[in-house]
């Protein structure tokens, strides 16, 4: 990254977006604590995180899903939520009884609400298809109660109807939390976007409001033509 200087308000949905090797995924993973600023600082909530460790700052309120599905495939739906509820209360308590733990049951009864699997709690993840698989990945991350949600490529893989779905599912969560979106299907991004920040070569080319960045030339000319470009080549 080369002097990226960026700024997310709460309950803001921004949208990064930008050609193979942008700096996108470094980007995500500076934020969520994978990865250390080589300079300069990541601030949450007014706090110096830079030095924290991924487990640290997810419990002061940054989580992340991930671009490859990452679910536990032989727990049920149900389970892949409460432990994640569960692990957030304490790490060291992970697979204790859920049964010494009541108030788990209603928390994860309402996220599996927000996320709609709620109709399919007693399913063992594998059984799901790719995109509700993706979602049970959303319901994970906010079993942590983010303040700040990362979604990397959402709707990688899915079909037109489970793209629909997952628009609708990422406006529902984004109220009252900021969320930050990494996407290449253009109709989502300019869909969702409040603001969009365009990454080119490990630094910000062009931010604004999904009208300005369709009509920003210097856009058009490293990434919005190229998306164009492949979308005409792309099988029908």
């Amino acid at each position: 990254m080369n002097a990226v200087d960026f700024e997310v308000q709460a309950g803001e949905l921004r949208s990064v977006i930008g050609p193979n090797g942008a700096g996108k995924s470094t980007f995500f993973k500076l934020i969520a604590g994978e990865l250390p600023p080589s300079s300069g600082r990541v601030v949450f909530d007014g706090r110096d995180v830079s030095e924290l460790p991924q487990f640290a700052r997810s419990q002061r309120g940054i989580a992340k899903s991930y671009q490859v599905t990452t679910v536990f495939p032989h727990l049920t739906v149900w389970e892949n939520v409460r432990v994640a509820a569960q692990c957030r209360r304490s790490v060291m308590n992970c697979w204790a009884r859920a049964d010494r733990l009541p108030a788990l049951a209603d928390e994860t009864r309402e996220i599996l609400h927000a996320v709609e699997l709620d109709g399919k709690a007693d399913l063992l993840a594998t059984h799901l298809g790719h995109g509700l698989q993706r979602h049970l990945e959303v319901a994970i991350a906010l079993a942590c109660r983010p303040r700040l949600l990362l979604l990397d490529e959402p709707t990688a893989g899915m079909s037109p109807e489970e793209t629909e779905r997952t628009i609708a599912l990422i406006r529902r969560i984004a109220t009252g939390r900021a969320v930050i979106v990494v996407e290449h299907k253009m109709k989502v991004v300019m869909t969702i976007s409040d603001r969009i920040t365009v990454l080119h070569q490990g630094a910000v080319l062009a931010e604004g409001t999904p009208e300005q960045i369709r009509a920003d030339g210097r856009v058009q000319e490293v990434y919005l033509g190229r998306a164009r470009a492949r979308s005409a080549v792309a099988p029908a």
